[in-house]
């Protein structure tokens, strides 16, 4: 675990691998969307309560969760490290049973929440501006991952509107292909 916790946040990630690899997920995902939206649309539209992805990734983002309070300097708080590891399993497993509505897109929203410190400590102080791309992603995703917790149902309503015209979806993927291309360049050439 401690190998894990050391890759993602002792020293942290370098901004060049990082800007590299989140600009071309978005710049693939995104264009396969804008290709293929007859393959995109029934998934998108099945995602919120869709618990074949749900559990899996409540389960990961529970894992990553226990490793970040398992390999972290607690401080003060080291005494009570074995119980909050017992809280943390039992709560993913009362999720996982208790919390079956919309729990993809809790998922989801728990994921953007922590996949941001990793992406913020990555940019930390870079010398590029460009690097706010990145920093502005993150505080973007974990911004919507609090809402999608809380308010799941929000996303399914953005997946609807985002579907409800073609344009809409088009004008989606374009805009997240455009961001994706420009996040690689400013990899490829600045950081």
């Amino acid at each position: 675990m401690q190998a894990i916790y050391d890759f993602l946040y002792s020293p942290g990630l370098p901004l060049k691998p990082v800007g590299l690899v989140v600009g071309l997920w978005l710049l693939a995902s995104h264009l396969f969307a804008l290709v293929k939206p007859e393959v995109i649309k029934p998934h998108l539209k099945s995602f919120p309560r869709n618990e074949k992805i749900g559990i899996p990734l409540v389960i990961f983002c529970f894992a990553w969760g226990f490793v970040i309070w398992s390999c972290m300097d607690l401080g003060e708080f080291y005494k009570i490290e074995r119980v909050v590891q017992v809280v943390i399993a039992g709560v993913c497993i009362g999720v996982i049973v208790q919390v079956r509505e919309f729990l993809a897109v809790r998922a989801l929203g728990f994921f953007l929440i922590l996949v941001a410190a990793p992406l913020l400590d990555a940019a930390f102080l870079e010398e590029p501006k460009t690097r706010l791309l990145l920093v502005a992603l993150a505080y973007a995703g974990a911004l919507k991952g609090m809402f999608w917790i809380g308010m799941p149902y929000l996303l399914r309503d953005q997946i609807n509107w985002l579907l409800e015209k073609d344009a809409r979806l088009k004008v989606g993927a374009l805009a997240g292909a455009v961001y994706g291309l420009i996040l690689l360049i400013c990899a490829l050439l600045f950081w």
